[in-house]
């Protein structure tokens, strides 16, 4: 059986809130996109994102394909609104089949998998701190607080089809499995430690859960907006 807990909220400092979120147990298909770009078009990519992903998936296109749509279809609703400046989102999904899931992500939104009371970071950030990270440039501690953690290398919308690195990993749903999806407006309050506090709770359903992560976010300062999917198997 599979249980699932979801929430979104503006955040402390953003009027508007351009992220968003799908999720549904029979389709098997849960996502968060955070949407960028000036006005209100982050809303508008973020929402494209996932109505072009769910359609997809939907009709039986596989989740990495069903993403590059997405891009081409941002991309050319980007072009007939003529704005200077391209709409983009980000993207973290998942699909859990049977015994075994798939995640795929384009941007900096996040998957983890909780089990057996451990928390791994399956998703790596296609951001430049994240490059910089590589390099060895700097430390993970360093890019918590670095001035352009927030710059994205990837995006749906912003990135060519041709270059658009999705990026994808599979592996076993089994019960006690839990994957975490969520907006850099999570990770960005919450560290990995206090993310893992809070899934310890093995008395709390996953919308319990999913309600004190977002809960924490805003303790932290809730500077961007949060939104929070966590799937759970049991």
């Amino acid at each position: 059986m599979i249980e699932f807990g979801h929430l979104t909220h503006v955040g402390l400092r953003r009027e508007l809130n351009e992220d968003t979120y799908y999720g549904d147990s029979e389709l098997g298909l849960w996502l968060v996109a955070d949407g960028m770009g000036g006005h209100e078009y982050g809303e508008v990519a973020s929402a494209l994102a996932r109505e072009t992903i769910v359609r997809e998936v939907r009709d039986g296109t596989p989740l990495a394909q069903a993403i590059r749509i997405a891009d081409e279809e941002i991309i050319r609703a980007s072009k007939r609104r003529n704005e200077a400046l391209p709409m983009g989102t980000t993207v973290v999904a998942a699909r859990v089949a049977g015994n075994r899931f798939e995640v795929a992500w384009v941007g900096d939104s996040r998957v983890y998998l909780w089990r057996d009371g451990q928390l791994a970071q399956l998703s790596q950030d296609h951001s430049y701190v994240q490059e910089l990270i590589v390099q060895g440039a700097i430390t993970n501690e360093q890019a918590r607080s670095h001035p352009h953690r927030n710059v994205v290398t990837q995006a749906l919308g912003v990135t060519d089809p041709q270059q658009l690195n999705v990026e994808t990993m599979t592996g076993d749903m089994r019960p006690g499995t839990q994957l975490l999806l969520c907006s850099d407006g999570l990770t960005e309050e919450v560290d990995d430690g206090g993310i893992a506090r809070i899934l310890a709770h093995d008395e709390c359903s996953a919308q319990e859960c999913v309600d004190g992560l977002v809960a924490a976010a805003l303790d932290g300062g809730g500077s961007d907006n949060v939104t929070v999917v966590l799937v759970r198997r049991h």
